[in-house]
């Protein structure tokens, strides 16, 4: 019996479950829609409790390693995403989901996952929180630069993004806070993983008609992500190792530039566009899996040689 408890609990499990059911039994999804913005912000309050208060004051760090995560999550993944989704994207609106994923901060698997993989732990911690800060300005400013979406202003993307970014980092320093820190610390990982499955199953359930019945366009976009995350991934794995850089550190550089937050990318979608433009950030949480579970394998048979 705890066997099974643990495999639900299991962060890829509750996932994979997430995706199931979204193609199964996906058409409650719509009626749940319009809650996924305040479900991220809860969310992202307890996961960002991994982030040590004490990080912020880390004066000697506290520019060098964000503006590693920022150039590595936002500069160098958009340079090689957008022009190979531009040249890809079936239809406009499916690029436009693809400039949201741009967009998108780090994912907080970065940091529980450069753990497990032997990463600089410093380095990725300071890089997400990096990712995170400059999402609040570069996330409104390469939505309107890329796509002229105009049911928005940049003033009511901006607020979105204090809303789900900034209010919610605040929140997780509460939470922190001594007589919550214990409670914060049990709850956290099933907060956070069955609260992005719900995201998860949301974007999978309003696209359900899409994912299962029009196979190029789920094609295409695996195409996209593949080249986007697996190849530059992978390129950036070579380079760094040729260029004789640590190895803990070529892990969580390669984290931070593969990994983005699928949850923040579904609920930013549905919030702006339609429901097709949500279809590559379902994708990308498939590829996300893949990618952090390859790494899982690659680091095992390296240790093996």
């Amino acid at each position: 019996m705890q066997k099974i408890i643990n495999i639900l609990r299991n962060r890829n499990t509750i996932l994979v479950m997430s995706i199931v059911l979204g193609l199964t039994v996906g058409d409650i999804a719509h009626s749940i829609k319009h809650l996924t913005f305040y479900i991220l912000a809860f969310v992202l309050s307890f996961s960002t409790t991994g982030i040590a208060t004490s990080e912020f004051s880390a004066k000697k760090d506290m520019f060098t390693y964000p503006l590693y995560g920022f150039l590595l999550n936002y500069v160098l993944f958009s340079a090689v995403l957008l022009p190979v989704a531009y040249f890809l994207s079936p239809s406009k609106e499916i690029f436009y989901g693809f400039v949201i994923i741009a967009a998108t901060p780090p994912g907080v698997a970065v940091i529980p996952f450069s753990y497990m993989l032997g990463g600089n732990l410093k380095k990725s911690i300071l890089g997400t929180l990096g990712g995170f800060l400059a999402s609040i300005l570069v996330t409104p400013l390469m939505i309107k630069l890329f796509t002229g979406e105009e049911s928005m202003s940049f003033f009511e993307l901006f607020m979105n993004m204090i809303k789900i970014i900034l209010i919610p980092l605040l929140l997780s320093r509460v939470l922190l806070t001594k007589p919550l820190k214990n409670f914060t610390t049990k709850v956290r990982g099933n907060v956070v993983n069955w609260g992005f499955a719900v995201i998860i199953f949301t974007a999978v359930g309003i696209n359900r008609g899409v994912l299962l019945s029009d196979y190029v366009l789920v094609l295409d976009v695996a195409l996209i992500f593949f080249i986007g995350i697996f190849v530059l991934g992978q390129a950036f794995d070579i380079i760094s190792r040729k260029m004789g850089m640590k190895s803990d550190d070529s892990m969580s550089f390669n984290l931070l530039l593969t990994i983005k937050s699928s949850g923040f990318s579904v609920v930013t979608a549905i919030a702006i566009f339609n429901n097709s433009a949500v279809v590559p950030s379902a994708v990308m949480s498939i590829f996300v899996l893949l990618y952090l579970l390859f790494l899982t394998f690659q680091k095992s048979y390296r240790e093996r040689k």
